[in-house]
């Protein structure tokens, strides 16, 4: 690895993508943390981030087309000149900015200063050969296969959603996977108006566009970071995409209620539940782990949030001293293939860790339940595309629990009780959210 006074871009966001790839590291994490003090001036930061993301994102793609050009399987080739090649590939086809010629010296360099130029010729030769041969798709018998190279998503999933959902809303998620979006915000509507907030931002050149629910804004940052910003700083929004302000609107709270929140970190959906309530009876917000417990009370803080306890609580054991809430909602720890649009590496999962979550979600669901009064609304919901994680786990629930009722989460129902969100409902995430009430005993 080069010291911070010979790093540039490539080199770090090459660094990155051996530590994701040798140690299974978190993306975001490991980039942040190759980032901090690295001595690189904004917009090569800008650079890295974007080559380890779009590397990431379309590495089936990639791979597919530098198959077409390499003697021997991907499989069999070491990850470091690999590496290399899905730099330099992803320069070539996705990145208008950088000239094929740089893409294809800088891979070629990268092999030179990282101990392998044995394959300096190779990484040459098969690059020149991707610059001519552009951007190719395969075009078959076999329509998921197609789809997972065009959009580079695994084949497995690609037939699990045309299976559970139909081809139409497949090419949907697809298609919006790889979009770049804006970023969805909630105004704090205790400090400040939607209204005040948009001229607030667009006075520093920020686009702005009225969201697609009460009180939300889309924003365009052009490479300014959100936490930057001295409206962020002063708890005047906080980041929050369409369905799961739909979701903390689907918990119906009204001031002076109790609420709980079970798997609530970090936060965004107690923000807004709070909000709603116009900061007038208690929330009790949860999670399983004291750090992540820290970000709720120090978003709340921030946001100027006063109703909000919060409390280190395992969402599937039931702790009778809680006491009962008016609305329950448990945002369950789910398999997240409704927003691999931001954490691309979730698509990469292996099919079978995700045979046991169900059984986990039901057990949360099952929990929660216990919670809520007589005549109460128990919410439960994901940012998960599966029918197993989301219909079926609700179905089972409701089958073995009759003193509960499915309702439409909505006042104004555009959807039936179980409400499945597709990214191009929102220009957002795939998310699911269901309501149930405990029968009213008199």
């Amino acid at each position: 690895m080069t010291d911070n006074r010979k790093l540039t871009a490539r080199q770090l966001a090459y660094n990155v993508l051996m530590k994701i790839q040798k140690e299974n590291a978190f993306s975001n994490l490991s980039l942040n943390s190759a980032l901090k003090n690295c001595g690189l001036e904004p917009r090569d930061k800008s650079f890295a981030s974007a080559l380890v993301y779009g590397v990431i994102e379309r590495r089936i793609t990639i791979d597919y087309i530098l198959s077409l050009y390499l003697s021997k399987p991907l499989k069999k080739m070491k990850p470091e000149p690999l590496t290399a090649l899905r730099l330099g590939a992803y320069q070539i086809l996705f990145s208008s900015a950088v000239p094929d010629s740089a893409a294809v010296n800088e891979s070629v360099k990268l092999s030179k200063n990282n101990g392998f130029s044995y394959s300096s010729g190779l990484i040459n030769a098969v690059l020149r050969k991707v610059s001519c041969g552009g951007l190719v798709f395969p075009s078959t018998d076999d329509r998921a296969y197609d789809l997972s190279i065009r959009y580079s998503c695994p084949q497995w999933l690609v037939e699990k959603w045309i299976s559970e959902y139909g081809e139409e809303n497949t090419l949907s998620v697809l298609i919006h996977s790889l979009d770049k979006k804006r970023v969805t915000v909630r105004a704090n509507t205790l400090k400040t108006t939607v209204e005040k907030l948009k001229a607030s931002l667009e006075a520093q050149g920020i686009s702005c566009e009225y969201g697609r629910v009460k009180n939300s804004l889309d924003i365009e940052l052009s490479g300014a970071a959100i936490e930057g910003l001295s409206e962020f700083k002063n708890g005047l929004f906080h980041v929050q995409g369409i369905p799961s302000q739909l979701c903390a609107a689907a918990v119906g709270a009204e001031e002076g209620e109790v609420v709980f929140d079970l798997c609530a970190a970090p936060g965004g959906k107690t923000f807004t539940i709070a909000q709603m309530m116009k900061n007038k009876g208690l929330i009790r917000a949860f999670d399983i782990y004291e750090k992540r417990v820290r970000l709720i009370a120090d978003g709340a803080e921030k946001l100027g949030i006063s109703i909000i306890e919060t409390g280190v609580v395992d969402a599937s054991v039931f702790e009778p001293s809680l006491g009962l809430a008016d609305r329950v909602l448990c945002d369950v720890p789910c398999s997240g293939l409704g927003i691999i649009s931001k954490k691309p590496e979730i698509k990469y999962k292996d099919e079978n860790e995700l045979a046991e979550l169900p059984d986990i979600q039901l057990s949360i669901l099952e929990n929660a339940s216990e919670y809520v009064k007589s005549g109460g609304r128990l919410v439960y919901s994901t940012c998960t595309l599966s029918k197993a994680e989301n219909e079926g786990v609700c179905e089972r629930f409701l089958k073995q629990h009759s003193e509960f009722v499915a309702v439409s989460p909505f006042e104004n129902p555009e959807k039936e009780c179980f409400a499945t969100f597709f990214p191009d409902e929102h220009n957002s995430d795939g998310f699911f959210v269901a309501a149930f009430e405990r029968k009213d005993i008199q």
